[in-house]
């Protein structure tokens, strides 16, 4: 029997009047199918989970329902509870992308996209902070050693930060990507599927030989759960957890994955990298973006001026 278009109208807007979460799953699906890593799959859920739980205290269900101004006061209910800009500004990035791909995903008749009259709250531009030497240090004493989950997890402290590495790079290294004698380590699929080459310095790559003798499996993964969990490949999710447990374990602020990526930038600089070279490690098209990573100090810019200062280190301008 052939419907009228009014039926097949009233069919597919019942359709899409489906509850927030069953378009969420859908949205993450969607994202995993284009090849979105581990960690950006984790990121979404989170904000979504976080708008939803939101949602649900005013019993809003459906999408329909979600309007300019309550995004408006979901933003406002954000800084009121202490989030920081950069936070809301996350929060809202994931709203704006999940709201556009329903928008064309769904083609709701009438549906007005309440996201298209706001503008992203703005962000401060100072740089972004890092993990402390001091928090590593602490976690990585917290570790208890000559244990398979002690001696991994240092090893993963100190391996995180050594190489700079993005967490989802980071957790799919292979044995075979890693040469231990001089601690080179192949990315095979960096930012845009791009290979490059990170490295470990020798205290690292003692803490990772510690690591691998505990090892007596056969999976190819570097980072792997206890044996008796069956040795699975560790998953973001588990990495946040690595760094969760030894935060708390040494009564430190948790820290996250990338807080040490941007640890491993300055570091890098302050030990005299040129920016082209870092940029180079860090998988990145250009040095624009390292201006995230970068939180140089006044005492940096005070050192820099007494190494390079041009009286003192001219044999003229010095004796005039």
């Amino acid at each position: 029997m052939l419907l009228t278009t009014e039926t097949q109208r009233t069919i597919k807007n019942s359709v899409c009047e489906e509850y927030l979460w069953t378009w969420a799953e859908a949205f993450l699906n969607d994202r995993k199918s284009r090849g979105a890593a581990e960690g950006t799959i984790y990121f979404y859920s989170m904000k979504l989970k976080l708008f939803f739980n939101y949602c649900e205290a005013f019993a809003i269900e459906r999408i329909s329902q979600i309007t300019t101004p309550f995004i408006r006061q979901y933003m406002l209910s954000l800084e009121e509870a202490g989030h920081n800009p950069g936070g809301r500004h996350a929060a809202f990035r994931v709203l704006h992308a999940f709201l556009n791909w329903f928008e064309v995903e769904a083609e709701m008749d009438g549906w007005v996209n309440p996201i298209h009259k706001l503008k992203a709250p703005r962000v401060p531009t100072e740089p972004l902070e890092p993990v402390s030497e001091l928090t590593v240090v602490q976690m990585v004493k917290a570790c208890k050693r000559n244990t398979f989950t002690g001696d991994r997890d240092a090893a993963i402290l100190l391996c995180l930060i050594d190489t700079g590495a993005r967490a989802n790079e980071f957790l799919n290294i292979d044995m075979e990507d890693i040469n231990q004698a001089i601690g080179d380590i192949l990315i095979r699929k960096g930012k845009g599927s791009k290979p490059r080459h990170v490295y470990l310095g020798k205290h690292s790559r003692r803490a990772l030989r510690k690591y691998l003798k505990h090892r007596k499996d056969d999976n190819p993964a570097l980072w792997v759960t206890l044996p008796r969990f069956g040795s699975e490949r560790i998953r973001y999710g588990g990495l946040r957890e690595v760094l969760r447990r030894r935060a708390v374990d040494a009564k430190v602020e948790e820290p996250t994955p990338h807080d040490f990526r941007r640890a491993f930038a300055l570091s890098m600089l302050r030990n005299g990298t040129d920016l082209y070279t870092l940029a180079k490690l860090m998988g990145h098209e250009g040095i624009t973006v390292l201006q995230r990573y970068l939180k140089q100090t006044y005492q940096d810019t005070e050192a820099a001026h007494r190494r390079a200062g041009p009286v003192d280190n001219s044999d003229s301008l010095r004796f005039v």
